[in-house]
């Protein structure tokens, strides 16, 4: 349990910040933190705790009591520094997605070319979820649970990650001289990756390196194919008008000559 110390003093003062944030106040200036502090591992292990009991149970089936339980943490206290499982479900997904896209921008960071830089998205995407399938699951399964407020900054994170990710395919569409719907190529590959929760067994499929590099293969062999395959069928056509016209052209003149005879 914890109890009034250090660490129950950084919570609150941590929670504050996130308040004030939230109501527009400017925080103070921050002072730099230790790698992981105390307080860091703590707050993780309750946000552990309460995404295995949103998965176990639902949101809605899930209880203040069930989380106290869960995380060891008083229901007093679980109340006093989260108000609500609405705040919890909301610190879950805002540290799921800020942790998802900075990881992903220091990746991409001084990669260039445009085909490796989805490799390494959807890579990034598999192996921080593959770690973390409950997590997968909740942010699935209470997509819009969020309200009174605290869905717009997750939406906002959210939105940021799609048009990275959209940005990523106009970029490989534009370089590559093809032709394909980028936003339907997003949403499908989003489809692929955020389900694996449903499917993946580590003895079967392998590591998250090999299955990122599978559904590598796939995104892009199709994106590029649809893309050679539009190109094809405009060529096809504009061959095939080309003889329609030709065709009509020389029955033209063949039914000038019979008429002038």
């Amino acid at each position: 349990m914890i109890r009034t110390n250090v660490r129950t003093m950084a919570l609150s003062s941590t929670l504050q910040r996130d308040q004030n944030g939230r109501n527009g106040r400017a925080p103070r200036a921050a002072v730099p933190a230790p790698r992981e502090s105390r307080f860091d591992r703590r707050l993780g292990e309750i946000l552990a705790h309460a995404t295995d009991v949103f998965c176990e149970k639902g949101y809605e089936g899930a209880s203040m009591r069930d989380l106290s339980r869960a995380s060891g943490m008083s229901l007093a206290g679980l109340y006093h520094y989260f108000g609500s499982k609405e705040r919890l479900l909301y610190l879950i997904q805002k540290h799921t997605f800020s942790t998802i896209v900075e990881e992903l921008k220091n990746r991409l960071s001084g990669v260039t070319d445009p085909e490796q830089r989805i490799r390494i998205f959807i890579q990034n995407h598999l192996e921080y979820f593959m770690a973390n399938q409950s997590g997968l699951k909740v942010l699935a399964h209470e997509d819009e649970a969020l309200r009174n407020g605290f869905n717009s900054e997750v939406a906002a994170i959210k939105r940021e990650y799609y048009r990275i990710c959209l940005g990523l395919m106009e970029d490989l569409k534009r370089s590559r001289k093809l032709s394909f719907n980028a936003r339907t190529a997003v949403m499908s590959l989003f489809g692929m990756i955020n389900w694996i929760y449903t499917w993946y067994n580590p003895r079967i499929d392998g590591r998250a390196q090999d299955l990122a590099e599978q559904m590598s293969n796939f995104i892009l062999s199709g994106v590029c194919g649809a893309g050679t395959a539009v190109r094809a069928t405009a060529a096809v056509r504009r061959r095939g008008l080309h003889r329609t016209l030709k065709g009509h052209t020389l029955k033209g003149r063949a039914f000038r000559r019979t008429a002038r005879s």
